[in-house]
């Protein structure tokens, strides 16, 4: 199967199964994002394995996070990820690895904070108070818009690189395309609510931006991987590389929606 298909394969099985769990809430958006988690944290540890990262411990941080997350909102979250430095220093003295402890204990909670916090949020943007539902579908809806956008965009008007160092496959021209389309998501998503949740005005710069965030949330990867000299985390997802490559996007995108959301709500 070419990459393109298996591409629309995954997204035709994938988004609906996301979108299912947002629509449940609770655990079962949990177990979606835990398990998303743990695939994508597999992958970072095969990615970044010359730096010895205390794999263990990131996955406690992780979970604890999303545990945190889930049972007692953000505070609960944040005590939970910064558990990973106690786990990852108890075990990095006790470790036989050679990397250097700023090294090992730095990869660790770059994984734990990445991964684990980024998906905590789709369960504090869940669990918020107002249009809960609504907010994460937008959120959501927003990023694979914007991605896919971007990518058929680039493919059929690229011309000019947006970042060639990092990753020579984007356009400026599927990034334009990209941030307009997810800009018209969240109007049409939000313009129903404009009296009671979000203003149009509001919906607007929510929708630029979780598309800024999340085209910097793929450069991110992009960035690591290049460092790393993979070109993939995975095959897990055929065309669409591992699982940390499919979720990269949201991975900025989820934190930088519930803030610009929290900030227009409050």
């Amino acid at each position: 199967m070419s990459s393109f298909w298996s591409r629309i394969a995954v997204a035709l099985v994938g988004l609906p199964l996301v979108l299912g769990m947002v629509w449940l809430g609770g655990w079962w958006l949990f177990g979606l994002v835990t398990a998303a988690g743990v695939l994508a944290l597999h992958e970072f540890w095969q990615m970044t394995r010359s730096l010895r990262p205390l794999a263990l411990a990131g996955y406690a941080g992780a979970a604890l996070a999303l545990v945190g997350a889930e049972l007692g909102g953000q505070q609960w979250m944040i005590g939970g990820f910064v558990a990973t430095l106690l786990f990852a220093l108890l075990l990095n003295g006790v470790s036989e690895t050679r990397a250097p402890a700023t090294v090992a204990i730095g990869s660790t909670v770059l994984g734990a904070a990445w991964i684990g916090l980024g998906l905590s949020y789709a369960l504090l943007l869940r669990g918020s108070a107002d249009q809960a539902r609504l907010a994460t579908f937008t959120v959501l809806l927003t990023v694979f818009v914007a991605d896919t956008v971007a990518y058929f965009g680039g493919r059929t008007f690229g011309r000019h690189k947006l970042a060639p160092a990092l990753s020579p496959g984007k356009t400026w021209e599927g990034f334009v395309l990209g941030t307009a389309a997810a800009v018209l998501v969240a109007f049409f998503a939000l313009y129903q609510d404009r009296d009671t949740f979000l203003t149009i005005g509001e919906a607007l710069a929510l929708g630029a931006v979780v598309a800024l965030a999340a085209a910097a949330g793929d450069l991110f990867e992009s960035a690591l991987k290049r460092d790393m000299q993979i070109k993939d985390t995975g095959r897990l997802l055929a065309g669409h590389g591992g699982m940390l490559d499919r979720i990269d996007s949201v991975l900025f995108a989820l934190p930088a929606g519930y803030y610009v959301i929290l900030a227009f709500t409050q």
